[in-house]
């Protein structure tokens, strides 16, 4: 079995939300961590600037924005989730579509086939 502990690179050695990252393996075969970003690159609008302690004391209804994605992602951010899903599915709509164009055409080039005598 492959030994799956790692060290922390940075100064921040405990497993805290803002601290994630994921494992990989070199080339060299010695496992190590790649540290994960935060998703958010601007502050999210209508969420107040606090401390931690300060921010817990607020109401659920200060703390968040009533949108998808509230407190986590930030306006522009949900819109291109949104936008990339519904690509996404476009594209799975358009493979269908030419799958059953390729059936349909295959089927009848079958028939015009069978129905030449020789």
């Amino acid at each position: 079995m492959l030994e799956r502990r790692v060290h922390y690179r940075r100064q921040n050695h405990y497993r805290t939300k803002s601290n994630g990252y994921k494992i990989v393996k070199t080339p060299g075969g010695k496992l190590t961590i790649h540290y994960l970003k935060r998703s958010a690159g601007k502050t999210v609008a209508g969420i107040p600037k606090l401390r931690s302690p300060a921010l817990s004391r607020l109401t659920v209804t200060k703390r968040t924005v009533s949108r998808a994605y509230g407190g986590k992602l930030t306006h522009a951010e949900v819109r291109d989730k949104i936008v990339r899903a519904f690509l996404i599915e476009e594209v799975k709509q358009m493979k269908r579509l030419m799958q059953q164009k390729d059936k349909s055409s295959k089927k009848s080039k079958k028939n015009k086939s069978k129905g030449k005598k020789k």
